[in-house]
């Protein structure tokens, strides 16, 4: 990373917290965006945030319930930092986000966010086919635990190592957030 790209936080909301989901991954997922944010704070960096607001009535990302679907207070905006809503898995469907970036003049993105086989990886790959280089924060990202077609239950930890696996390299470059710390301080 040479030049400092855009920070993106995806969906790190309240209703994630809800049993819906079943087991997550990477506890420490809030705390690392946390780090990352206060990073680009002090570097007056571009920060950006998704916000799902789902049109579902029982999603607990519903958009009537504005707890839930408020940004945790971990990693809350600040004034100036963008927020995009969106009520797809993609920050870049029916939202601003291309022009945003383009006139930004971004070329490149660290990712985080909630949830990685959702809307991290919906946005990962379209950032991908934008052109966009993305920098996916391995452990400031979080998966659920899913049951497949067959009835088969996968763990968090199992979804987030395939997602990953899947998006490395084809659509973003995998890195861990003290990766992502140490590179920008040799750009000080």
């Amino acid at each position: 990373m040479i030049d400092l790209p855009a920070l993106l936080i995806l969906d790190v909301q309240n209703g994630f917290d809800d049993p819906y989901w079943g087991e997550r991954n990477n506890s420490q997922a809030e705390e690392n965006i946390s780090r990352l944010l206060t990073e680009w704070r002090n570097r007056r960096g571009i920060i950006i945030y998704s916000q799902h607001l789902s049109l579902l009535p029982q999603s607990p990302l519903n958009y009537k319930d504005a707890k839930k679907v408020r940004i945790k207070d971990i990693v809350s905006p600040k004034e100036g930092e963008e927020v995009f809503t969106k009520n797809v898995n993609s920050a870049f469907i029916g939202t601003p986000l291309e022009s945003f970036l383009k006139e930004k003049q971004v070329k490149s993105l660290v990712i985080t966010g909630l949830s990685t086989q959702h809307c991290v990886s919906t946005t990962v790959r379209m950032a991908g086919n934008l052109g966009y280089s993305n920098f996916l924060v391995s452990d400031a990202t979080a998966a659920f635990e899913i049951t497949d077609h067959k009835n088969k239950r996968h763990s968090p930890d199992v979804v987030h190592e395939l997602e990953l696996a899947a998006l490395h390299k084809e659509f973003a470059t995998i890195v861990t957030t003290n990766e992502v710390l140490e590179s920008l301080s040799k750009t000080q």
